[in-house]
């Protein structure tokens, strides 16, 4: 099989497994299997004004000048994307109530603070 029929056949396979997943979410919230909160009631929840404030800065600190040096500019890119990701994880323990997703969410601030500290001092080795 060349490379480009594997390659579509990865891609079909991938959709079916992701398309099940969506399926099996929709059902089991359907279902009542999911949390039981209103997700539409959100505009004045300080847990979404927050989330929302995370991402509006995270996605303009992502907007790095990029130097053709993709190791660099992924570095650059990431460090931003992790501090996002701590900084949800933090909204989460202010905010959540799920001991599973608060567990989650200190496992991620300690996993991508590490992260971002070897990010950091690869690219203060490396004069950036």
């Amino acid at each position: 099989m060349n490379r480009l029929a594997t390659g579509l056949m990865l891609i079909a396979v991938s959709a079916l497994f992701v398309g099940s997943a969506i399926a099996q979410h929709a059902d089991d919230h359907h279902h009542g299997h999911a949390h039981a909160v209103d997700r539409t009631a959100t505009d004045g929840a300080a847990s979404t004004t927050a989330f929302r404030e995370i991402n509006d800065r995270m996605h303009a600190d992502m907007d790095v000048a990029f130097t053709g040096d993709a190791d660099i500019d992924f570095l650059k890119g990431m460090i931003p994307h992790h501090e996002g990701a701590v900084a949800m994880a933090r909204v989460v323990l202010e905010h959540g109530k799920d001991e599973n997703v608060r567990k989650l969410a200190e496992e991620i601030i300690a996993a991508q603070e590490a992260e971002i500290a070897t990010m950091r001092a690869w690219l203060a080795e490396w004069g950036f």
